[in-house]
């Protein structure tokens, strides 16, 4: 009979935090095993030390490497598999033999441990079971005494390894944050909190619940004597205009003068084809609205807040970005190209129409356009008269959309299409082709531009009887030639400026 797995949770460091159930098991476990560094004594079993028993069975399973510098040919990734399937291999044994197996866990197995690996590798082989534990941002809250979240507030757990941008953002994106893995990131991580404007009432947790326990505000840290060990914690009630029961939002002022919202177009995703003036204004607004891929785009800084909202409430949050306007922030509305194509510009107007908002001046920053930047990356293709449609019926009819499609063929103007394909929107790249090869030729020159300006940028040159709808998606542009488009011998696309 095969031995059973068991991932135990011994909590953060106090012995006397560990759970009833999880001291039973270590206390009849065949073997114990535990992973620690080189040269250190393994954190887990030194809390856990009471509870084993003396001449039971145990493996030290030994990282080879504790930073991310390695002279394995496969790097560090290489490294860390290799020894997690050592370690499958020797556990493997044990269960195999028909012994119960331990696995010492720090705070929670299922939380940044390294018992989810072994999990991974025998769970599906072996009767495996977790134990949850306490975990250490839980002892560091319970050390500082301080409510980390509340009500509807959202907390996100963060590992300090991450990029400093994408820390920021994420810290000015979230109510309550848990940051962990610590000590050589610390500086990253305090940076990150300056820029996203959450150092203030921010804390620092150092061996939580362990004799060593030290806490103090993260501003006051010298980031040279912060261990692995150790925790930040930013509260709930530390993200700008937060409101309680006990201290609801304030009612709403009178317009304030000059009340205005900037609608700045970002272009199609690389940050130098962004306009100085776009810059200029996201440089000095207080808030940043938008769809949430867009408003990611915005580097986060101290006295930025951030809205983020989905794809399809555009008006919702151009009312939210008013409202902002007429409390007396300074609030700017992010779109992806140019803010007036298909953008969120017209949105904001829509909803600046209704008379609570005639005080508030809306104020449009150009972006490049996704149309241009295809064109550009093509040649010229729309160096003639052309037209700009969106194939998208979720604000038309389709009836609408095919009529305008024979209008244009008709008329042998270059065609750009937006919003080719969505989730929900299958066939109307197919339908769009029959109507304009109704009134177009097979061989009429098309452009596919997919993700232009990005890492995953393609373009593809092909002709309207031979495209194949099934290639295009969400994140394409499409220009349809006129009947004088043309290609190069090097493949570059044209359209004369003349008509003959």
């Amino acid at each position: 009979m095969s031995g059973r797995l068991f991932g135990v949770g011994v909590g953060p460091g106090d012995p006397e935090l560990i759970t009833l159930k999880a001291a039973r098991l270590i206390e009849s476990a065949d073997v114990v095993a535990y992973h620690q560094g080189v040269g250190k004594q393994s954190n887990a079993r030194r809390i856990a030390a009471e509870l084993v028993r003396p001449g039971v069975t145990e493996e030290a399973l030994v990282y080879p490497v504790t930073t991310q510098t390695t002279d394995h040919p496969g790097g560090y990734a290489g490294a860390m598999a290799d020894f997690y399937d050592e370690c499958e291999r020797r556990v493997r044994e044990h269960l195999a033999a028909g012994r119960d197996v331990v696995v010492l866990a720090e705070g929670d197995p299922m939380l940044y441990g390294s018992f989810m690996y072994l999990h991974d590798r025998l769970s599906g082989e072996f009767e495996t079971q977790v134990v949850a534990g306490v975990p250490a941002f839980a002892a560091a809250t319970a050390a500082t005494a301080l409510p980390l979240v509340r009500q509807t507030d959202v907390l996100t757990v963060l590992p300090g390894t991450l990029p400093e941008p994408e820390l920021a953002r994420r810290l000015a994106d979230t109510d309550g944050a848990v940051i962990m893995k610590l000590g050589r990131t610390f500086a990253k991580v305090r940076s990150a909190l300056e820029q996203a404007g959450r150092v203030e009432g921010s804390w620092y947790v150092e061996r939580a619940s362990m004799d060593a326990e030290r806490i103090l505000p993260v501003a006051e840290v010298d980031p040279s004597t912060v261990p692995y060990f150790s925790i930040v914690l930013v509260p709930g009630d530390t993200r700008p205009g937060v409101a309680r029961y006990e201290n609801p939002a304030p009612e709403a002022v009178a317009p304030a003068e000059g009340a205005e919202v900037v609608v700045v177009g970002l272009g199609p995703g690389p940050d130098h084809w962004l306009s100085p003036e776009a810059s200029q204004v996201l440089a000095e607004v207080g808030h940043v609205v938008g769809y949430g891929p867009y408003v990611e785009r915005v580097p986060q800084r101290a006295g930025l807040v951030r809205h983020a909202s989905g794809n399809t409430v555009e008006v919702d949050r151009a009312r939210d970005a008013l409202e902002l306007a007429l409390s007396g922030e300074r609030v700017a509305v992010v779109s992806g190209g140019d803010a007036g194509i298909f953008g969120m510009a017209s949105a904001v107007f829509e909803a600046a129409e209704d008379p609570r908002y005639a005080d508030v001046n809306v104020r449009v920053v150009p972006g490049i356009s996704a149309v241009q930047a295809v064109a550009a990356r093509a040649g010229a293709p729309i160096g003639a008269d052309f037209a700009v449609m969106s194939l998208s019926d979720r604000l038309k009819p389709w009836d609408v959309v095919e009529r305008r499609l024979r209008a244009i063929a008709e008329a042998d103007l270059v065609l750009a299409l937006y919003n080719p394909r969505s989730r929900s929107r299958t066939e109307q790249v197919a339908q769009a082709q029959a109507i304009l090869l109704e009134h177009k030729s097979p061989s009429t020159v098309v452009v596919v531009g997919r993700d232009v300006g990005r890492a995953e940028e393609s373009l593809t040159v092909t002709t309207l009887g031979e495209l194949d709808p099934g290639t295009v998606d969400m994140k394409c542009l499409l220009l349809i030639g006129a009947s004088t488009t043309r290609v190069t011998p090097n493949g570059r696309v044209w359209s004369p400026r003349f008509v003959e």
